[in-house]
């Protein structure tokens, strides 16, 4: 039975203990890049619209628009400020999408995890069993140790 390289298996530990992170590090990201936007739309907002009286209120109308829950209580009414919505709706839908993938992304990583460990298991007990089998029949006929062609 070929033997696998020691360099293969590191290989393969280190991308394995690399892909959570990386998909934890993509729900930071996202957030960071979601919290930006909010941010830049609340201060466009707050420079733009003149109802918007401060910078929380503006956040408000940024995160509302982008999420298109569009309460009513306040809402773009100058040229400038509309435009500004539009750029925050679409803005706003895109990176509020990344976050919701990357948590889902997340979930998904931990149980695909547990799946590829039970396979891995599996693997080895089978592997294990046809050790077994193999000696079993190496030593009930000695004429058919040879290894099957590959």
């Amino acid at each position: 039975m070929p033997s696998r390289s020691p360099a293969r298996t590191r290989s393969q530990q280190r991308r394995r203990q690399l892909r959570f992170p990386i998909t934890r590090r993509g729900l930071l990201y996202s957030l960071v890049l979601a919290v930006a936007i909010m941010s830049l739309g609340g201060l466009s907002f707050w420079a733009v619209e003149p109802r918007v009286h401060s910078f929380w209120d503006g956040l408000w109308l940024a995160f509302t628009t982008a999420a298109t829950v569009g309460y009513g209580d306040m809402v773009p009414t100058t040229s400038l400020s509309k435009g500004v919505a539009v750029l925050v709706v679409l803005l706003g839908l895109a990176v509020l999408s990344l976050v919701t993938a990357s948590v889902a992304a997340t979930f998904v990583e931990v149980e695909e995890r547990q799946i590829e460990r039970d396979l891995l298991r599996e693997i080895r007990e089978l592997r294990n069993e046809i050790r077994v089998l193999r000696s079993e029949v190496q030593a009930l006929h000695p004429e058919a140790a040879q290894e099957p062609p590959a």
